[in-house]
Protein backbone atom coordinates (compact mmCIF):
# COMPACT_ATOMS: atom_id res chain seq x y z
CA UNK A 1 0.00 0.00 0.00
CA UNK A 2 1.24 3.47 -0.82
CA UNK A 3 0.67 6.47 1.40
CA UNK A 4 -1.38 9.26 -0.08
CA UNK A 5 -1.18 12.84 1.02
CA UNK A 6 -4.49 14.34 2.00
CA UNK A 7 -5.38 17.78 0.65
CA UNK A 8 -5.78 20.63 3.13
CA UNK A 9 -9.15 20.79 4.83
CA UNK A 10 -11.77 23.20 3.53
CA UNK A 11 -14.35 22.88 6.33
CA UNK A 12 -14.42 22.10 10.06
CA UNK A 13 -13.96 23.67 13.47
CA UNK A 14 -10.34 24.64 12.84
CA UNK A 15 -10.99 26.24 9.45
CA UNK A 16 -12.00 29.93 9.22
CA UNK A 17 -15.45 30.83 7.85
CA UNK A 18 -16.06 31.43 4.16
CA UNK A 19 -16.91 35.13 4.70
CA UNK A 20 -15.56 37.32 7.51
CA UNK A 21 -15.29 41.08 8.15
CA UNK A 22 -13.47 43.15 10.77
CA UNK A 23 -16.14 45.88 10.87
CA UNK A 24 -18.46 45.31 13.89
CA UNK A 25 -21.41 46.74 11.91
CA UNK A 26 -21.11 43.98 9.27
CA UNK A 27 -23.34 40.89 9.46
CA UNK A 28 -20.17 38.87 8.77
CA UNK A 29 -18.33 40.16 11.88
CA UNK A 30 -17.37 37.50 14.48
CA UNK A 31 -15.18 38.74 17.34
CA UNK A 32 -14.39 35.25 18.66
CA UNK A 33 -13.01 34.08 15.33
CA UNK A 34 -11.07 37.31 14.78
CA UNK A 35 -9.43 37.05 18.22
CA UNK A 36 -7.87 33.74 17.17
CA UNK A 37 -6.08 35.57 14.36
CA UNK A 38 -6.85 34.93 10.70
CA UNK A 39 -4.09 34.60 8.13
CA UNK A 40 -5.07 35.57 4.57
CA UNK A 41 -3.26 34.69 1.36
CA UNK A 42 -4.56 36.61 -1.68
CA UNK A 43 -3.18 35.75 -5.12
CA UNK A 44 -0.36 33.81 -3.46
CA UNK A 45 0.77 36.69 -1.19
CA UNK A 46 0.13 36.82 2.56
CA UNK A 47 -1.76 40.05 3.28
CA UNK A 48 -2.29 41.81 6.62
CA UNK A 49 -4.48 44.73 5.46
CA UNK A 50 -7.68 42.82 4.61
CA UNK A 51 -10.92 44.41 5.88
CA UNK A 52 -13.24 41.64 4.62
CA UNK A 53 -12.95 38.48 2.54
CA UNK A 54 -15.10 35.85 0.83
CA UNK A 55 -13.41 32.62 -0.20
CA UNK A 56 -16.25 31.12 -2.27
CA UNK A 57 -16.73 34.30 -4.33
CA UNK A 58 -12.97 34.95 -4.60
CA UNK A 59 -12.59 38.54 -3.36
CA UNK A 60 -11.14 40.68 -0.57
CA UNK A 61 -11.79 44.26 0.52
CA UNK A 62 -8.85 46.49 1.43
CA UNK A 63 -8.74 50.08 2.60
CA UNK A 64 -8.34 52.63 -0.22
CA UNK A 65 -5.57 54.79 1.17
CA UNK A 66 -6.57 57.15 3.97
CA UNK A 67 -9.90 58.11 2.39
CA UNK A 68 -12.96 58.12 4.64
CA UNK A 69 -16.67 58.16 3.87
CA UNK A 70 -19.04 60.76 5.33
CA UNK A 71 -19.55 58.59 8.45
CA UNK A 72 -15.82 58.38 9.18
CA UNK A 73 -15.44 54.78 7.98
CA UNK A 74 -12.52 53.89 5.71
CA UNK A 75 -13.33 53.58 2.02
CA UNK A 76 -12.57 50.10 0.71
CA UNK A 77 -12.02 48.60 -2.70
CA UNK A 78 -12.92 45.08 -3.74
CA UNK A 79 -10.17 42.99 -5.36
CA UNK A 80 -10.90 39.69 -7.11
CA UNK A 81 -8.69 36.61 -7.06
CA UNK A 82 -8.00 33.36 -5.21
CA UNK A 83 -8.32 33.69 -1.40
CA UNK A 84 -7.02 31.31 1.28
CA UNK A 85 -7.57 31.69 5.04
CA UNK A 86 -6.29 29.91 8.16
CA UNK A 87 -6.22 30.41 11.92
CA UNK A 88 -2.84 31.78 12.95
CA UNK A 89 -3.11 30.37 16.49
CA UNK A 90 -2.72 26.83 15.08
CA UNK A 91 0.80 27.56 13.82
CA UNK A 92 2.49 25.85 10.88
CA UNK A 93 0.45 23.24 9.03
CA UNK A 94 -2.90 24.73 10.02
CA UNK A 95 -5.90 23.64 7.90
CA UNK A 96 -6.47 26.14 5.10
CA UNK A 97 -9.89 27.24 3.82
CA UNK A 98 -9.83 27.70 0.05
CA UNK A 99 -12.06 27.36 -2.96
CA UNK A 100 -11.33 24.16 -4.85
Amino acid sequence: MSEETTPPETAGADVPPDHLAINPKSPFFDADKLQRGIGIRFKGVVRTNIEEYCISEGWVRVQAGKSMDRHGNPLTIKLSGPVEAWYEDLGEGAPVARKD
